[in-house]
C-alpha cells in the first residue's frame, strides 16, 4: 500500500489531495511539525530534508511534492490526471506543473514568511515588497489563461491544477488572489468546492 508522510497546512496536501481524487488505497503517517517529527532519525532516512510529503510505494521512497504528484498520475492512468504523453496537452501539463512551483510558489512562501510565519523583528517588508508584484503578474497570467477555461488544461482536473490549485488557494488565504482575477478566484471556488479538496484539507 502507498504511505503518504503528510501534516496539514503543508505542501503535503498536494499528493493527499491527488490520491483523494484517484480514490486509491493509501495509508497517512501525520507528523508534527512543531514537534520537529520530521528530524527525527528514522524519518530522516526516508527523506534527508526533513520535510514533508514523502511517499513510500514498495521499494520506492520520493520526495518533493510535484514529482510525487506526477508519479501518480502516471502510476494510475485510467485515472486520467494527466494528459497522453507526446502530446500538445501533455506539454501544456508539465508547463503549469512547473509555472505553479518556479513562478506561484516562491513569492507566494516569501510573502508568508515575512507577514505571518516570522517573529516580527526577522521579517524583512522589503523583500514582501519585492515578492508582491511578482506574484499579482503569476497569478494574472494563469487568470487569463483561465479564460473560457473550466481547468488549466481543458475540460477536466489534472496534476496541473492540483498543482497550481493548491498553491492559490494559500494565496487567497493571504487575501492575494480576489476581484483583479476573477476567473483564478471562480477556479479556486470550484476546485475547492470538490470533495477531493475537502477531504484533503480538512486535517
Amino acid at each position: 500500500m502507498i504511505t503518504l508522510y503528510h501534516s496539514a497546512q503543508s505542501r503535503s496536501v498536494r499528493p493527499r489531495w491527488m490520491l483523494e481524487e484517484m480514490g486509491v488505497p493509501y495509508e497517512v503517517k501525520r507528523l508534527n511539525l512543531q514537534a520537529n517529527e520530521q528530524k527525527g532519525p528514522a524519518y530522516l532516512k526516508l527523506n534527508p530534508n526533513g520535510t514533508v510529503p514523502t511517499l513510500v510505494d514498495g521499494d520506492l521512497v520520493l520526495f518533493e511534492s510535484a514529482a510525487i504528484c506526477q508519479y501518480l498520475a502516471d502510476k494510475f492512468p485510467d485515472k486520467k490526471l494527466a494528459p497522453p504523453a507526446g502530446t500538445a496537452a501533455r506539454a501544456k501539463y508539465y508547463q503549469w506543473i512547473h509555472y505553479g512551483m518556479s513562478a506561484i510558489e516562491p513569492p507566494a512562501v516569501t510573502i508568508f514568511l515575512h507577514t505571518m510565519i516570522r517573529p516580527e523583528d526577522k521579517r524583512v517588508p522589503q523583500l514582501v515588497e519585492e515578492a508582491r508584484p511578482q506574484l499579482v503578474h503569476a497569478v494574472k497570467v494563469v487568470d487569463t489563461a483561465l479564460a473560457g477555461r473550466t481547468f488549466l488544461c481543458g475540460d477536466a482536473l489534472s496534476t496541473a491544477d492540483i498543482i497550481v490549485g493548491s498553491t492559490l488557494g494559500w494565496c487567497k488565504m493571504m487575501g492575494l488572489v480576489g476581484s483583479e482575477a476573477p476567473n483564478a478566484a471562480a477556479y479556486l471556488d470550484r476546485l475547492t468546492a470538490r470533495p477531493a479538496w475537502q477531504r484533503a484539507f480538512a486535517d
